[in-house]
């Protein structure tokens, strides 16, 4: 079970993945905040006057424009047939799947792995750095932290030109990937803090490591996640309450 691992080094100083602690704290503090009081508000909101499939095809869009990144970066790192799955995925579903709202190549069994360039910077033999919190964004490392610039430039929204359609389309999707981790809070005890960066770190080495470290850690049922605290892909969690105290759940 994840949790017990993750726990075991809640509250421990010093921590080898995080040597910047004290930063790294109050960036996750400021991004709690924000999230409390502004983005978890707004996602209750999205998620209660947005019916279900129209959510499933929000997010279904965005992903549709995330394999482009995935090609471009399994070509990179070499992994051609990953790089034809996604180029294949891309093409059928913004066709067939009306523009990628519908998520035909799932359907027929096409799948594969998404990549970005923090994967690939791994792929190439760089190391991971150490563990950062980024302002909004939300867990990172030095390494992920680099490929951020390549990411930004093989995301298709980043060219669109009428900033207002640019701005709307980056709000939307933060907003509908928050609202999607709504269900998924569950009660968490400890140093929320602790607990938060030692499983975003198993999971992130997980997908740089194409899954061989093992079952992927969030798709066990017995984990427990709070992404009230999570704040990534996820991308900005709830405000801090004292260590050992549980967020309620909404």
């Amino acid at each position: 079970m994840v949790t017990a691992g993750c726990a075991s080094t809640q509250g421990v100083e010093g921590h080898p993945d995080d040597p910047w602690e004290g930063f790294n704290r109050k960036v996750y503090a400021f991004n709690d905040t924000l999230d409390r009081y502004a983005l978890k508000p707004i996602a209750q909101g999205y998620d209660y006057v947005t019916p279900s499939p129209v959510q499933t095809g929000v997010g279904n869009f965005f992903s549709n424009l995330g394999e482009l990144g995935t090609a471009f970066n399994s070509v990179l790192q070499w992994k051609w047939s990953n790089a034809s799955i996604a180029t294949g995925r891309f093409v059928i579903n913004s066709t067939l799947g009306m523009a990628g709202l519908v998520d035909v190549a799932t359907d027929m069994g096409i799948t594969g792995r998404e990549e970005d360039f923090g994967q690939t910077l791994a792929v190439w033999g760089v190391g991971e750095g150490p563990y950062l919190m980024l302002p909004l964004l939300g867990p990172s490392t030095v390494r992920d932290t680099a490929g951020l610039p390549v990411d930004y430039y093989t995301d298709p929204t980043s060219y669109v030109e009428d900033d207002e359609v640019a701005y709307g389309l980056t709000f939307l999707e933060l907003v509908d990937k928050r609202a999607a981790l709504l269900d998924q809070e569950q009660l968490i005890q400890g140093d929320r803090y602790s607990f938060i960066r030692d499983a975003w770190l198993q999971q992130r080495r997980f997908e740089v490591n194409d899954g061989e470290m093992g079952d992927d850690p969030f798709a066990s049922d017995d984990f427990e996640f709070d992404d009230s605290d999570f704040a990534i892909d996820e991308l900005a969690p709830e405000a801090e309450e004292a260590d050992g105290e549980a967020a309620p759940t909404p």
